[in-house]
């Protein structure tokens, strides 16, 4: 049992971190915690206005940061990197408080985010341009890279700290100032992050004002960021509803987008699969912070020949994995975040029986407090259709039988998300077909793992549905930064390309 309330332990945690902010605003917007459905803040609220006064105070911080050579700005992330390591056993408490993650869980989403900074920290020495061969004599061609503006990030509430940071690290070693608007869910962590950020800026010494901001609000603090042209990226990690209100708007004033939206992430476990291995992956992809994850495991394809040799074992996983609050036990799974995805997890269920199917577990768990704890859903399913076809974010897996390989990649991509796929097979000729290009249509696709669990080190992101961004690592830097072409005439001549002649 917890020693103290739980927003007693909330308020110790954010002290902890360097949280300044009044958590008990006479009439603000309450935070509630999954865990116990207990109110454990209230926080006063940005409006439109407050969020155009922040856009201001970045566009001022871009003309000076821009300017700072980029091994010094990587200098700030390091900083960074230094205090999250301090603090990360109480930001890993605040993720648990706020989303409901495992405790392990919540530690890695904070590795997550001291991993992506020291990515940006190397990256700060490696903004490399292109030096590029030119068909005119005594001349030069090459690109550059400039700092692009000021990114607005908008995060979910299923991870509460992580993508900012994926965001943040590479948009300021970029040369980039940020704002960013958490989820009405989970605006605590935010506030801890940028506490955290504070130190590392006090350390820094001469970073201008207003590089990094937190806005707390609903959506009239999106709305505002995305219609401003002054923002020159939006970043924003949500639902394939919200991508499509985002996405038309940024393009309209011709603005910069990164979209991360909804998966429905299959696996298909091939005759020659390692069965032991491949149980463990569909486990914890499809049952890990509780179903609430972007690239959980959603639809399985199971091979005949071999479907009464795994399911039987995953509806015996399924039976036997814990259900409790993350801060008291050692539960794998923690509560759903609100009674809407409750309700949303009872809908899909009820539908997929209509249509014959077996649903194993999806029943209320008996956990003390007012959180919405659910036992994980195997829904054994004759068809490929109706709930299977949606994304429901919820720990639900719908397993389907296949027989041929050509006919279960159709079935597979057949989907409107395209974020994260996986494969259990030790043969060669499924498993280079399932990453060619007829297969996997996918922006992740593993072999042998699961869906969930991406490195930093790729770029993360989808295709489809899921917006086609991308975060992170490899490349992905490239979107917070502006490219230009240059070419240089050293020559006492003015030859034009493809052969012009334009002489006066």
């Amino acid at each position: 049992m917890l020693t103290k309330p739980l927003s007693a332990i909330t308020k110790n945690t954010m002290q902890a971190c360097g949280v300044t902010a009044d958590l008990d605003h006479d009439g603000g917007m309450q935070v509630v915690s999954p865990v116990t459905g207990e109110v454990v803040a209230t926080l006063a609220v940005d409006d439109a206005a407050a969020t155009e006064a922040a856009i201001g105070k970045a566009r001022a911080a871009f003309r000076d940061w821009r300017m700072v050579p980029a091994p010094r700005r990587g200098e700030l992330v390091r900083l960074f990197a230094e205090e999250l390591r301090k603090s990360k056993e109480d930001l890993g408490r605040m993720v648990s408080i706020e989303a409901g993650k495992s405790p392990s869980e919540g530690l890695g989403e904070v590795q997550e985010m001291i991993d992506i900074c020291d990515f940006a920290v190397g990256l700060s020495r490696q903004l490399y341009g292109l030096t590029i061969a030119t068909e005119r004599p005594g001349h030069r061609m090459m690109e550059t890279w400039h700092p692009l503006g000021v990114v607005g990030i908008i995060t979910a509430f299923n991870f509460p700290c992580a993508p900012w940071c994926w965001n943040s690290a590479l948009a300021l070693v970029c040369g980039d100032p940020v704002i960013w608007k958490p989820s009405e869910k989970t605006p605590l962590t935010a506030l801890a992050c940028q506490a955290v950020l504070d130190r590392a800026l006090a350390r820094f010494g001469d970073a201008p004002e207003g590089l990094s901001q937190v806005l707390v609000g609903g959506p009239e603090v999106g709305e505002t960021l995305v219609e401003s042209e002054n923002v020159a990226l939006i970043s924003a990690t949500g639902s394939t509803r919200m991508g499509r209100i985002v996405g038309p708007k940024v393009a309209a004033r011709f603005g910069k987008c990164i979209l991360e939206l909804g998966g429905n992430n299959a696996g298909i476990v091939c005759p020659s699969a390692d069965m032991d291995m491949a149980l463990r992956a569909i486990a914890f992809g499809a049952m890990g912070t509780a179903g609430q994850r972007c690239t959980t495991m959603r639809r399985l394809f199971v091979h005949e020949s071999v479907y009464d040799q795994i399911v039987p074992a995953l509806v015996k996983a399924y039976g036997s994995v814990t259900v409790g609050n993350p801060l008291e036990t050692s539960a794998l799974v923690g509560p759903l975040i609100d009674k809407a995805a409750f309700d949303g997890m009872g809908a899909a269920l009820e539908e997929a029986k209509a249509l014959g199917g077996t649903v194993h577990g999806g029943t209320r768990a008996d956990v003390e407090g007012n959180g919405y704890y659910v036992h994980p859903a195997l829904v054994e399913m004759p068809v490929h259709d109706g709930p299977v076809l949606r994304e429901t974010f919820a720990p639900i897996l719908y397993v389907m039988k296949y027989a041929d390989f050509d006919t279960v990649l159709e079935d597979h991509n057949a989907v409107g998300g395209g974020l994260s796929s996986s494969i259990f097979t030790t043969d060669l000729r499924e498993m280079e077909t399932f990453l060619s290009a007829r297969g996997s249509d996918c922006g992740i696709a593993n072999v042998n793992i699961g869906t969930s669990g991406a490195e930093i080190g790729g770029a993360f992101g989808g295709e489809k549905e899921t917006g086609g961004g991308r975060e992170s690592g490899s490349d992905a830097w490239r979107a917070y930064m502006r490219r230009a072409t240059n070419t240089i005439n050293y020559s006492r001549e003015l030859p034009l390309a493809q052969g012009v002649v334009f002489d006066i």
